[in-house]
C-alpha cells in the first residue's frame, strides 16, 4: 500500500527491525506497543502499528520483526527492501553482535541496495556487565564514517523501558525529516539542492527586493511556515545569534540570505531538521528538493497525438530572463550566465542529456537566445512537468496555466489541413553513415567533420527556423539509431512525431535500399496504427558520383508513394538551409506528403466504398 497522500504527504512510515537472534527485537517491539516488558514474546511478532498520535508528527508507524533464520531469509530481504528505515539491533550484553553490524548486516543492506535510512539500537542495556563500560560515541564513530546510511545510533532497556519509544521516533525523524537530502554531516555545511531552494525561499519572501528579510517580512515567513509570529524580542535575538557567527549575515535592512542559510544549517546541526523541513515542504519541495507534483498545474495531453508547447507568455518572460542575465549584452550567455539563472533550480537541468548538447551555441560555448529558447521548447516537449517546475523556480510568478499549452491532436489538423503548431519534432531516420549526425550538427551551425563516429543513445537538435514570411518556429531534430525495430514495435511511436525525414548516401546503393526499406517500415506503421506522418528523402551527399541508376530509383518511389521528390543536399551540407525549411514546411501541412503504401491505397478505398455504400442505403 503506498504510504503517500495524493500530494505527496506520507500517510505512514514502515520500520523493519533487524538483526542477530536473540538481540531483542522482539521485546523491543513489544515493549513500545504495551508500554510494558512482556513476559513471553514469540519468536517473530505480526506487524504493529503505534498510534499517530504518538510522537508530535502526527503520523502512524508500522513496525516489523524479522527473523534472521535461513529460512525466513526470503522474507527478511522482501521487507528490507520496502522498508522506509531499518532498525539494525545488537545486544549491549553480547559484543559479538555488535561487530556483526559492520561485517554482515551493513555489508548486507548495499548489497541488497537499500536505501532506507539506518537506526543501530543497543537492547538489553540493564544487561551490560558495569564493569565493562563502553563509550557509544568512540565505538560507533568509526562504523558512521563507513557506513554513512546509519543515521543515528541509541541503546534502550526493554526491560526497564528506558529509550524504548525514541527508538521509534529516531526512526520516524530520519524518515520524516532526513538528513541525507539537505545536509552534508561530514563537512557540517548545507547540500546544494537546500542551499538553492532555501535561496529560492528567501527571494519570494523578500518582497522589496532589497537583499535581505525586514522585521515585517520575517514575521510573515514565521506565520507562514509555522502558524505563529515572532515577538519583538525574539527577532532582537535571533539577529542577534546571526549577527554572532556571521559578519555579513544582518545588514542594515533586515537578514541577509548568508545569514538565513546560516540559520538553517545552525537548526540542523543542533538536532532540528525538521525545521528546515517544514520550511521546504511548506514552499512545495519533495523529499528530493524538487517541486512536488501536485503543486504543479501541468495541462494534460488527451491524446498521444498531442504536444505540450510554452505559450506566449512564458516565451516573452524567458526573453526578459535572458536579457537581464546577459550581462556583457553580446546575445549569448556565458556558462556562469546560465548558471545563474538556474541558482534557485535544483540544479542546471542542461547539463545532461538528452539537452548537453542539443542547442546552438557560439564558437566560445556561450548559448545564443535561440538556442536558450530552443532548450526550453525541447525540455517541454520531453518533460512538460519539468519545465513548469524549473520556470517557476527561476521566477516565473504569473499563473501556471497560461505558461503551457496542449496542441490539438495531429489527425485533427491533418483533417483541417492546417496547424497551431509553434514547435515540431522531426524523426531523422537512415542507415549509418547516411549523414544523419552531420544534419544535426549543421543545424546547430557547427562545421562539418569527415571523422565518422557513430551514435549509439538518443540525441537531439534543435534550434528556431524562419518561415516564410518571417514567421519562426521552433524544430527538433530526433536522431534515430538505425536498429528501428524495437521502436517501430510500439504501436504509438509515431504519435509524437510531427514529421519524419530519411537520409541515404546517394552514392552508396546499399545506402539507398536500406533508407528505402526504413521508410516503408514507418509508412506500414503509421497505416496501421493511424499516426501517419509527412515523410521526406534527403539525398545526402550530392556532390559525390550518383551510383547508377540513383535518381531514377529514388524519384520512382517517392512518386508510387505520393511524396515529394528527394531533396539534395552536398556533402558538407552547406546547403541544408533549404533543408529545414523544407521540414518546416511539411509539418506546418499534415494532410500532405504522407506515403501510402499499396496496402494501404486499398484500406483506403474499401473505406470509402464502405462510407459510400453506407450513405446510399441511408438516403
Amino acid at each position: 500500500m503506498p504510504r503517500r497522500s495524493a500530494a505527496g504527504v506520507r500517510t505512514g512510515v514502515r520500520v523493519i527491525v533487524a538483526g542477530d537472534r536473540g538481540t531483542g527485537k522482539s521485546s523491543l517491539i513489544s515493549a513500545a506497543a504495551s508500554d510494558s516488558f512482556p513476559e513471553f514474546v514469540p519468536s517473530v511478532l505480526s506487524p504493529t502499528r503505534l498510534p499517530s498520535d504518538l510522537y508530535p508528527d502526527g503520523v502512524p508507524v508500522t513496525i516489523v520483526d524479522t527473523s534472521s533464520s535461513m529460512e525466513s531469509r526470503v522474507k527478511l530481504i522482501d521487507e528490507l527492501k520496502r522498508a522506509d528505515a531499518v532498525v539494525l539491533t545488537y545486544a549491549c550484553d553480547q559484543p559479538m553482535t555488535l561487530s556483526r553490524l559492520s561485517t554482515f548486516w551493513l555489508p548486507e543492506l548495499r548489497k541488497l541496495e537499500v536505501k532506507a535510512p539506518v537506526i543501530v539500537v543497543g537492547c538489553k542495556l540493564d544487561l551490560r556487565d558495569e564493569l565493562q563500560p563502553m563509550n557509544l560515541e568512540q565505538v560507533m564513530a568509526p562504523i558512521m564514517q563507513q557506513f554513512k546510511e546509519i543515521e543515528t545510533c541509541i541503546e534502550c532497556s526493554s526491560a526497564t523501558q528506558i529509550q524504548v519509544l525514541d527508538v521509534f521516533y529516531y526512526a520516524q525523524k530520519a524518515v520524516l525529516h532526513p538528513y541525507a537530502p539537505i545536509f552534508d554531516l561530514e563537512n557540517q555545511i548545507l547540500k546544494p539542492r537546500c542551499i538553492r531552494a532555501l535561496k529560492r525561499i528567501f527571494m519570494l519572501c523578500d518582497h522589496d527586493m532589497d537583499g535581505a528579510l525586514s522585521d515585517a517580512e520575517l514575521n510573515e515567513f514565521q506565520v507562514k511556515c509555522f502558524n505563529a509570529p515572532l515577538q519583538p524580542a525574539e527577532i532582537v535575538s535571533v539577529k542577534g545569534v546571526v549577527q554572532e557567527r556571521i559578519r555579513r549575515g544582518v545588514s542594515d535592512f533586515g537578514l541577509t540570505l548568508e545569514g538565513f542559510h546560516f540559520l538553517h544549517a545552525l537548526f540542523i546541526e543542533k538536532g532540528s531538521p525538521e525545521t528546515t523541513w517544514a520550511v521546504l515542504r511548506k514552499f512545495g519541495y519533495d523529499d528530493d528538493l524538487k517541486l512536488r507534483d501536485d503543486i504543479l498545474q501541468v495541462p494534460t495531453k488527451h491524446a498521444p497525438d498531442q504536444s505540450v508547447e510554452l505559450t506566449v507568455e512564458a516565451i516573452s518572460y524567458l526573453r526578459e530572463v535572458f536579457r537581464l542575465h546577459d550581462s556583457d549584452n553580446d546575445g549569448s550567455l556565458q556558462p556562469s550566465e546560465l548558471d545563474d539563472i538556474f541558482l534557485t533550480a535544483p540544479e542546471s537541468p542542461w547539463t545532461v542529456d538528452p539537452y548537453l548538447d542539443a542547442a546552438e551555441r557560439t564558437s566560445e560555448g556561450n548559448l545564443t537566445l535561440n538556442g536558450f529558447l530552443s532548450e526550453w521548447a525541447l525540455m517541454t516537449r520531453l518533460d512538460p512537468s519539468c519545465s513548469l517546475a524549473n520556470l517557476i523556480c527561476i521566477g516565473y510568478v504569473g499563473d501556471q496555466t497560461s505558461a503551457l499549452r496542449v496542441t490539438r491532436r495531429r489527425s485533427v489538423d491533418c483533417k483541417k489541413q492546417r496547424t497551431e503548431r509553434n514547435v515540431f519534432h522531426c524523426f531523422v531516420f537512415g542507415p549509418k553513415r547516411s549523414g544523419k549526425s552531420a544534419l544535426l550538427n549543421s543545424f546547430l551551425g557547427r562545421p562539418f567533420s569527415s571523422n565518422y563516429t557513430p551514435t549509439n543513445g538518443v540525441r537531439y537538435a534543435t534550434n528556431v527556423v524562419e518561415d516564410i514570411g518571417g514567421t519562426q518556429k521552433t524544430l527538433i531534430l530526433q536522431e534515430i539509431p538505425e536498429g528501428v525495430k524495437k521502436l517501430l514495435s510500439k504501436k504509438e511511436c509515431l504519435a509524437a512525431c510531427d514529421v519524419a525525414v530519411f537520409l541515404y548516401d546517394s552514392s552508396d546503393e546499399y545506402s539507398w535500399k536500406r533508407a528505402r526499406e526504413l521508410l516503408l517500415d514507418v509508412a506500414r506503421q503509421g497505416e496501421e496504427s493511424g499516426y501517419g506522418v509527412p515523410c521526406l528523402l534527403i539525398a545526402a551527399k550530392g556532390d559525390l558520383d550518383p551510383y547508377p541508376m540513383a535518381l531514377k530509383n529514388s524519384a520512382r518511389v517517392t512518386q508510387q508513394l505520393g511524396m515529394e521528390a528527394p531533396i539534395s543536399v552536398g556533402l558538407k551540407l552547406k546547403d541544408s538551409k533549404n533543408v529545414f525549411s523544407r521540414i518546416i514546411r511539411a509539418a506546418e501541412h499534415p494532410h500532405m506528403s504522407i506515403p501510402e503504401t499499396e496496402k494501404g491505397k486499398k484500406r483506403k478505398q474499401y473505406r470509402r466504398l464502405i462510407n459510400s455504400s453506407f450513405i446510399f442505403v441511408s438516403g
